[in-house]
């Protein structure tokens, strides 16, 4: 028993620094683009689109991030925006459904699915719940 505790100690602590090696340095740099101006200069080029789903454009960042890189990123970014409950809960329905795009398409073609067909599913599904939740809520 006491070997499973340290086996599943040591694999928690090493899975939190893997987490925290993400999780840091992109709240530092959307931290950064913040205040440099730069994700204002993002919100205003896609607020229009972002309206749609009901999130102010700074989400994109956290959109992308989430979209490309993988959901531990886009937590981040979401941590450095000012966001409200409802902001948060579309986000993580949209990240939820299409994450780590790149990443699982890998995989998916390692599995001869087709890649292609299978991601604008799951970008669409995303899109679809970003604009149900936001009539919604």
């Amino acid at each position: 028993m006491i070997n499973a505790i340290k086996r599943g100690g040591r694999k928690a602590f090493f899975t939190y620094l893997e987490l925290v090696k993400i999780i840091i340095p992109v709240y530092i740099v959307v931290t950064f683009l913040k205040y440099t101006g730069v994700i204002n200069y993002l919100a205003g080029f896609f607020s229009p689109l972002m309206r749609i789903v009901g999130l102010p454009g700074e989400a994109v960042l956290a959109l992308l991030t989430g979209y490309l890189l993988n959901i531990y990123g886009a937590i981040a970014v979401i941590v450095g925006l000012d966001l409200g409950l409802k902001e948060v809960t579309i986000l993580g329905a949209m990240l939820g459904l299409a994450h780590s795009l790149i990443i699982e398409g890998a995989v998916m073609k390692k599995m001869r699915v087709k890649v292609v067909p299978l991601t604008i599913l799951r970008l669409a599904a995303s899109l679809f719940a970003g604009v149900l939740l936001n009539l919604i809520l």
